[in-house]
């Protein structure tokens, strides 16, 4: 039997000892199948956010339905009519809600506490307007020589007789006034924010301003309005 020399058994023991070599194909597989992974991985991230980003919009988008349906609840429920009860008779009055809705808040606020109660028209000129409320509101002059210039003017739809205004210098609750139009006033706009007109009643406007009046225009006797009662359909 041949014997093995000693350098022939120690190249064959390294031979052992030492790794085995990974073929290039085996590389590339690799590679291959970690690089679908990872594109997977990102897929199904992505897919997860827009998800979630719909969800989120959507929950947003009904939230904002929620609160512009509630304004819109909380505007339709605002009465929407006022009846004055005067002591010559009802007159009911088609509230602005939407032309004057800073005004109309004031004066329905006004209401509820009791305002008007009792509060007398102060001044009456006939074929122009009656007042009630604040005593040194608009004078009387500036409607008389204001109102001699009405027919060289244009007429709108908001300077009819029958409007219901408060004046533009006095909106607070100790001086709110009130005033219904009774001839169309063509320069209504530069004294008046207009916020209502009168719907039923127009007959007891004009038994008002037929009453007997001093040289201030000031009723002889006195006429009052005796309640208001606000409603959300006449």
């Amino acid at each position: 039997m041949a014997r093995i020399k000693p350098q022939t058994l120690l190249l064959q023991s390294k031979k052992k000892k030492g790794p085995s070599r990974v073929s290039i194909p085996t590389i590339i597989l690799y590679c291959t199948v970690l690089g679908l992974v990872a594109l997977s991985l990102v897929a199904t991230s992505r897919n997860w956010l827009r998800r979630s980003g719909e969800q989120t919009g959507a929950a947003s988008s009904f939230e904002l339905q929620e609160i512009d349906a509630t304004i819109d609840t909380k505007k339709y429920d605002l009465p929407g009519y006022a009846i004055l009860n005067t002591s010559k008779g009802d007159i009911v009055v088609e509230l602005f809600k939407d032309g004057a809705p800073e005004i109309v808040d004031k004066f329905l606020d006004l209401c509820q506490k009791g305002h008007f109660k009792g509060m007398p028209f102060h001044r009456v000129i006939k074929h122009y307007v009656i007042q009630g409320g604040d005593s040194q509101g608009l004078g009387a002059e500036d409607w008389t020589s204001k109102g001699k210039l009405r027919s060289q003017l244009v007429t709108s739809p908001k300077h009819e007789a029958f409007m219901l205004g408060t004046s533009k210098n006095k909106q607070d609750s100790k001086s709110f006034v009130l005033f219904i139009t009774t001839a169309p006033i063509p320069d209504l706009n530069d004294k008046l924010i207009v916020f209502g007109r009168v719907i039923k009643g127009e007959d007891v406007v004009q038994e008002i301003e037929e009453v007997d009046t001093d040289e201030h225009y000031r009723p002889k006797s006195p006429i009052l309005i005796v309640n208001v009662i606000l409603k959300r359909e006449i």
